[in-house]
C-alpha cells in the first residue's frame, strides 16, 4: 500500500519536472529554424548556383581557345608486315636527273619509306565578332540568373509564410485545448452542485451527464489535433520528435494599422519577367547563329618520322606555324536555328501570358488580404464584447442552476454559445495574423 501511494504522490512530481524541460519556442525561432531545414529553399539555392555556373560557361566562349593534337601512325608493309617499305631507284634515273642538274647525282639502289610518323600540333581561336550569337546567349543567361534568384526569394517567402501558419496553427490548438478543459471542468462544477444540493433532478443529471461526456469527446479530440500539429511542426523545424513544446508568442490582443503599400512588383513577376526576357534574348542569339563569325586563328605543327620507333625523332622532322584570321561562314543547316528560335518566341509569348495573369491575381490576392485584415479587425472589438457577454450570461445562468432555478438543458445551450464565441473570436485572431502574412509575403 505504501508504494502505491508514493507512485501516486511521484507522478504529479514527474510531470511537473518534464514540463520544466519543455523546449521555449517563439515564432520568430521557429521561422528560422523552418527555412533552415526547408528542402524546397535549399532546391532554389541550388538552381541558382546552377544558374550561375551557367553563365560561366556561356561567357566562356567570349575567351580564347586553344586545341592540342598528338597522333603516332605506323604504315604496315602488307606483303612484309615487319619490315618497313622500301622502294628500288633505277640507276638510269641518275643519269636522266644529271641532265638536269649541275652537278651529277649518284641515286642510292633503294629508298626507305619511313612506316612510324609522329605528329604533334596546338592551334588557337580567338572569336572576334560574332554578329550577336554570343552576346545575346549571355544576356539570356544573365536573365535565367536573375530569374533564379527571384525565384529563390518568392521561395524563401512561402516558406516564412508556411512557418508561420504551422506555428500559429499549433498555437491555435493549444488555445482549444484550455478551452475545451475549461467547458469540460465547466460542466463538471455544474454536476457537482447539481448533486451537493440534495436528490439531483433526474432529467437534469442525464442532460448534464450527457454533456460531460460530449465535452470530454471534444477535449480528447482537441488534444489529438494540438498533438498532431506539434508533430508537424517539430518535423518542419527539425526538432526531436520526443522533445516538449512551450509556444512562448501568445495571440495579440490588439492589431496595429496595417502598412501596406501599392502592389509593384512581388518575386513572382520578376521571375516570369525574366524569364520573357530569357526566351527573347535566346530566340535572337539563335537566329543570328545564321551570320558568320570573324576569328583570329594561329597554329603550331611538329612532324617527325622514322623506319622504326627508336629513331622516329631522328631521322626526319619538320615544323609549320600560321596566324591569321578565319571568317566562317554557315551556309546550310537545315532551318534549325529559325525553328528553334521560334520555339524560344513562343516561350516567351507563353511566360508574357502568365506574367499578365500573375499581375491580375496577385494583385486581388493582395488587395484581399488587405480588406480582409481590416475586415476582422474592425470586428474584433465587437466579437470581443459578445464573448464578454455570454461569459455573464453563462456566470448567471450556472449560478441559477446552482440554486435550481433553470434547467441543465438552458445551462448547456448558454454553455455551447459561449464555446462558439471563444472558438468565433481565436479563428478571427488567427486569421487576423495570417492575413497579415499574407500581405508580407506578397508585398514585402
Amino acid at each position: 500500500m505504501r508504494k502505491f501511494l508514493g507512485g501516486v504522490f511521484l507522478l504529479p512530481l514527474f510531470m511537473t519536472v518534464n514540463s520544466v524541460y519543455a523546449m521555449d519556442l517563439s515564432l520568430n525561432d521557429a521561422v528560422d529554424m523552418i527555412v533552415n531545414e526547408s528542402q524546397d529553399l535549399k532546391k532554389a539555392q541550388a538552381n541558382v548556383k546552377k544558374a550561375e555556373a551557367s553563365l560561366d560557361a556561356a561567357n566562356a566562349n567570349r575567351w580564347f581557345k586553344i586545341e592540342g593534337t598528338a597522333t603516332y601512325m605506323n604504315l604496315v608493309n602488307v606483303e612484309e608486315p615487319t619490315k618497313s617499305y622500301e622502294v628500288s631507284i633505277p640507276p638510269e634515273l641518275g643519269g636522266l636527273l644529271s641532265q638536269y642538274l649541275a652537278r651529277p647525282v649518284q641515286l642510292p639502289e633503294s629508298l626507305s619509306i619511313p612506316d612510324s610518323m609522329f605528329m604533334a600540333g596546338v592551334s588557337v581561336t580567338q572569336p572576334i565578332y560574332t554578329f550577336g550569337k554570343i552576346g545575346n546567349a549571355v544576356k539570356s543567361v544573365k536573365a535565367a540568373v536573375k530569374m533564379a534568384e527571384a525565384g529563390q526569394e518568392m521561395t524563401l517567402r512561402e516558406v516564412r509564410y508556411s512557418a508561420a501558419d504551422i506555428y500559429w496553427t499549433a498555437k491555435m490548438t493549444d488555445e482549444i485545448v484550455e478551452i475545451s478543459r475549461q467547458d469540460l471542468n465547466a460542466a463538471r462544477a455544474a454536476r457537482k452542485s447539481l448533486t451537493s444540493a440534495g436528490r439531483a433532478n433526474r432529467s437534469n443529471l442525464v442532460k448534464i451527464e450527457s454533456d460531460i461526456a460530449t465535452k470530454e469527446i471534444n477535449l480528447s479530440n482537441a488534444e489529438f489535433n494540438r498533438d498532431t500539429a506539434h508533430r508537424m511542426l517539430k518535423i518542419l523545424a527539425g526538432i526531436d520528435m520526443n522533445e516538449e513544446l512551450n509556444l512562448t508568442d501568445e495571440f495579440p490582443k490588439t492589431f496595429p494599422d496595417l502598412d501596406a503599400k501599392e502592389l509593384t512588383s512581388t518575386p513572382q513577376w520578376e521571375v516570369l519577367n525574366e524569364q520573357v526576357q530569357m526566351y527573347e534574348r535566346s530566340a535572337k542569339s539563335k537566329r543570328d547563329g545564321a551570320l558568320p563569325t570573324l576569328a583570329a586563328t594561329a597554329s603550331y605543327n611538329y612532324i617527325a618520322m622514322g623506319d622504326n620507333i627508336p629513331n622516329v625523332f631522328e631521322d626526319f622532322n619538320t615544323q609549320s606555324a600560321y596566324w591569321g584570321l578565319a571568317l566562317q561562314v554557315p551556309i546550310f543547316s537545315g532551318g534549325v536555328n529559325m525553328a528553334n528560335a521560334t520555339v524560344d518566341a513562343m516561350n516567351a509569348e507563353a511566360a508574357r501570358q502568365d506574367l499578365d495573369k500573375a499581375k491580375k491575381m496577385t494583385t486581388e490576392e493582395y488587395t484581399r488580404a488587405i480588406d480582409q485584415y481590416n475586415h476582422l479587425r474592425g470586428n474584433l472589438k465587437t466579437l470581443e464584447n459578445a464573448r464578454d457577454l455570454a461569459a455573464k450570461a453563462y456566470s448567471f445562468s450556472s449560478e441559477r442552476f446552482a440554486s435550481g432555478q433553470t434547467s441543465a438543458v438552458e445551462l448547456a445551450e448558454v454553455s455551447a454559445g459561449l464555446y462558439q464565441l471563444d472558438m468565433a473570436l481565436l479563428n478571427a485572431k488567427y486569421n487576423i495574423l495570417m492575413s497579415a502574412e499574407s500581405v508580407k509575403k506578397l508585398g514585402e
